[in-house]
């Protein structure tokens, strides 16, 4: 945000304008000088005198915006912003074209802070790389109001840009150096911004292949919610903490934290994670246990073909490729398979992995069906994608199908 002295200068030298010729009779050019280098601070008089002498109006010199109208703005943003994922179409374009217009004008208090944080936070969804100096623009914002919890907030999402990008290690570097900064501040004892931090740290352990700290972490977060009574992310905590039992095919482990969520959900009425606890069930008996039977069975019982959630349905339809692939009804998995996207949510480099299967079994049953060349290819496709990500089972089945392919298809 450029200064008072900057935006003068910056008018002076479009007009320009000599500093003798916009001091005039009322100013000396050395005081003019000082004002433009932020110095000195102009009387009202002389600022009314500066901006008559470059033809603008002396709010175009201060940049100010009501804080009435602010709030107006940020109520409108604040709708815009809490829409859900389920329900998002282009609100977060819309929240950006509504706040653009004031953003020079964001400098200071709470109102300028949220919406420019909003703002921030919209540009980096649409990977807009203008969004990193903005949200640290903001963090010195809340930070000037004392607002920690707020602050950690945006270390957090400062975090998250790289993870966006893929760039894993770079966000877990950026997401503990916020964190040491935030620890060192004594006045953060706020527990549910350290969660999001556990929930987060923890994450980023799993995306760069750090099983033992990722387990550690999230295994205290755990601990910390159960002694304290805090809810926020423990349904995010127990499926991720399934999820890396099933990886390491612990299923006392992964049925306790199942049985951990499905209590939560019970408790909190969240659809969210009953959902994911049948896909979590039908996945495990799909991916490691090879019962094929078991999983159609599962689907059909549950009934869970009727699910229409926009981040769920891909999971669902991978794994209905996959249980039809071992029934042995490989064209009717081919067309399952061809269905699934890879929802634009997911970055995560293990929900990733998951996906890549898909051309694994699509290959497979391309192989079954005697089309070693669709084989081929689409095994292919599955070992470049999978190839950057770290060692997961997910990984050693494609590089297990591709040698499968391979094999057959130079015999």
């Amino acid at each position: 945000m450029p200064t008072l002295g900057e935006r003068i200068r910056k008018l002076r030298k479009q007009q320009k304008m000599t500093l003798e010729t916009l001091a005039g009779t009322e100013l000396t050019k050395g005081m003019l000088s000082l004002i433009e280098n932020n110095k000195a601070n102009p009387s009202m008089e002389s600022l009314n005198y500066i901006a008559e002498r470059l033809n603008v109006d002396v709010t175009d010199l201060l940049i100010v915006v009501s804080t009435i109208e602010l709030r107006e703005i940020l109520e409108k943003a604040e709708i815009l912003f809490s829409t859900t994922y389920e329900d998002l179409t282009d609100e977060y374009e819309q929240l950006i074209e509504l706040v653009k217009p004031y953003v020079p004008k964001l400098t200071k208090g709470y109102e300028a802070a949220r919406l420019m944080e909003m703002y921030s936070r919209c540009l980096s969804f649409t990977n807009n790389d203008d969004s990193e100096h903005l949200l640290k623009r903001v963090a010195v914002m809340y930070e000037q109001l004392n607002l920690t919890t707020r602050r950690a907030s945006i270390g957090a999402a400062l975090a998250v840009i790289p993870y966006r990008k893929h760039q894993y290690q770079e966000s877990l570097d950026i997401l503990l150096q916020e964190r040491a900064k935030l620890e060192a501040n004594p006045l953060w004892i706020d527990p549910l911004s350290r969660l999001d931090y556990d929930y987060l740290e923890a994450t980023l352990y799993f995306a760069v292949g750090k099983y033992e700290d990722a387990i550690r972490v999230m295994e205290h977060a755990i601990r910390y919610s159960n002694k304290h009574k805090i809810f926020k992310q423990v349904d995010n905590l127990y499926r991720l903490a399934a999820a890396q039992a099933m990886m390491a095919e612990d299923e006392v482990k992964k049925e306790y934290y199942l049985n951990k969520l499905l209590a939560y959900s019970e408790f909190a009425d969240d659809e969210d994670s009953k959902v994911f606890i049948y896909y979590a069930k039908i996945h495990f008996l799909n991916s490691y246990k090879k019962m094929y039977e078991e999983a159609d069975r599962l689907y059909n019982t549950l009934a869970i073909k009727n699910i229409n959630k926009k981040l769920f349905t891909p999971f669902f339809l991978l794994e209905r490729g996959k249980t039809l692939f071992g029934l042995g009804q490989f064209e009717r998995a081919i067309e399952k398979l061809e269905e699934v996207v890879i929802p634009e949510i997911l970055h995560h480099p293990i929900d990733l992995s998951i996906f890549y299967e898909k051309d694994a079994y699509m290959a497979l049953c391309y192989l079954e069906l005697g089309q070693k060349d669709k084989a081929t290819k689409a095994v292919q496709v599955a070992l470049d994608n999978i190839n950057k990500m770290p060692d997961t089972p997910y990984k050693k089945f494609i590089e297990k199908a591709y040698k499968k392919v391979s094999s057959l298809h130079h015999n």
